[in-house]
């Protein structure tokens, strides 16, 4: 969840300094954010979406199984 939230972020910081914040475009800020979406672009874009896709498997697999669960709990 890390790299998939921290790429977005890198991602909208760049966008942000390109708006005018922090000085805008042709400033030091905005070199060290263009640093920051190279990096943040690969988390985004490969290593979130394939958790992503993980924690639906294990949601959807649980809820699959719900009822054996139930059917064959130890009740005390």
């Amino acid at each position: 969840m890390f790299m998939f939230n921290s790429g977005a972020e890198w991602d909208n910081a760049k966008k942000l300094v390109e708006a005018g914040a922090f000085g805008g475009k042709e400033t030091p800020v905005y070199a060290a954010a263009v640093i920051g979406d190279t990096v943040g672009d690969p988390l985004k874009d490969t290593a979130g979406p394939s958790l992503h896709i993980l924690i639906k498997l294990e949601n959807i697999l649980s809820i699959t199984l719900l009822p054996l669960f139930i059917t064959y709990a130890i009740f005390q």
